[in-house]
């Protein structure tokens, strides 16, 4: 049963000029002014999502964006700050791009963030997506045998980090110790100091394919499914429950998920699909170039693919595919459940911040689905 609520704010500018007939999304410009008021926007929603009982807020790291669509680059910061700012808001990491890091730094500053909130930072790592970020950084992603290859390895160094006193690790990319010399003797293992208060460290990470699934099966790793369309959520879940029993993990459907949906709040059906079909389009205009659809057609086969279509979808899409939440507060209600109905181990649904929502509209939507909404859950 659904018993916890999450917001999604991947760091957007209060964008102007929306929508498909907006602004084109590579020739959005910004100044430092404008692309640092996110911050102060992500304090204003949480300390709003303290207030009103919401479970966890969610940011994303990207970097290098001008263009005003994905601008936090350190969530393990901005999560110290922003616990700073509130009282019992939990502060979740989507998710920390590994191959940007070192495994070894970023196993040490989640945990001092896990020792001085007392555990209110949650951790997700993922392998990226951005070539211009992740090449930039000097990691692959373009080729993504190498990609993986590396995220596997700092993986396995971060969780040694996390689960073991002392360490050594000797792979094809970190070398640690190094057979160096250190005050009279030749290292052997070191230790992370500090390491987490809270073990062992649950992890997150989003499901983007079946490897993927079969990899976080293998690490009891938790999994995150945003604006997916019914069919292709389906598929993802109980995959995701089989590959977690076939490593000796039995899990009901949708446990140890949380599942992310776009919602909106109005009188009316038509209504909220006015109002939000800009902020929608805004959204696709930006990640659809990424693959980021995650819809099936008739036949069951994923946008994209050969014989499905290939195009930006459109709200109408979304909404036919049960990605998208839209009309008053009942008609939500009546759509959470069937998803709760269908997987039983479900507890944790995201609302997703349509990129070009003002920050102002989007807290008017936070309000109304605490008073409304919520309750039909967390008060039975």
């Amino acid at each position: 049963m659904i018993k916890r609520f999450h917001v999604l704010y991947v760091g957007q500018i209060d964008l102007e000029n929306i929508g498909l007939g907006g602004a084109p999304a590579n020739d959005r410009r910004y100044a430092n002014e404008r692309l640092s008021e996110v911050f102060a926007t992500a304090k204003d929603v949480c300390q709003l999502m303290d207030e009103l009982g919401y479970y966890a807020f969610w940011a994303a790291e990207h970097h290098f964006q001008r263009e005003g669509y994905e601008c936090f680059p350190n969530l393990i910061q901005l999560s110290l700050w922003l616990a700073s700012q509130t009282r019992r808001l939990k502060l979740g990491c989507a998710f920390n791009v590994l191959p940007m890091w070192h495994p070894i730094r970023l196993a040490e500053d989640y945990a001092m963030a896990d020792i001085v909130t007392d555990g209110r930072v949650i951790l997700g790592v993922g392998r990226g997506y951005h070539s211009r970020e992740v090449e930039t950084f000097g990691a692959p992603v373009i080729d993504q045998v190498a990609n993986r290859e590396l995220f596997e390895e700092q993986v396995d160094l971060m969780l040694k980090c996390f689960n073991e006193e002392s360490f050594s690790h000797h792979g094809k990319h970190y070398d640690c110790p190094p057979a160096v010399p250190y005050r009279g003797y030749e290292m052997k293992e070191i230790t992370c100091v500090p390491r987490p208060k809270h073990l062992p460290v649950a992890v997150w990470m989003p499901i983007a394919s079946s490897k993927s699934i079969e990899y976080m099966a293998s690490k009891d790793f938790k999994a995150m499914v945003t604006l997916n369309g019914e069919k292709i959520l389906d598929d993802v879940v109980r995959a995701y429950r089989d590959a977690c029993a076939k490593h000796g993990r039995t899990k009901q459907l949708g446990e140890d998920m949380i599942w992310g949906a776009g919602m909106y709040l109005a009188d009316t059906p038509e209504e909220a699909f006015r109002r939000v079909e800009p902020a929608h389009d805004e959204r696709y205009k930006w990640f659809a170039p990424f693959g980021f659809v995650r819809y099936a057609d008739e036949q069951g086969r994923t946008w994209g693919t050969p014989g499905a279509p290939a195009r930006t979808p459109t709200l109408r899409d979304g909404v036919r595919q049960k990605a998208w939440l839209l009309g008053p507060p009942s008609l939500v209600i009546e759509r959470i459940r069937e998803f709760e109905a269908k997987y039983p181990g479900l507890e944790d649904f995201m609302i997703h911040w349509a990129e070009g929502i003002p920050p102002k509209e989007f807290k008017d939507q936070l309000r109304w689905f605490a008073r409304d909404v919520m309750p039909a859950f967390t008060r039975r």
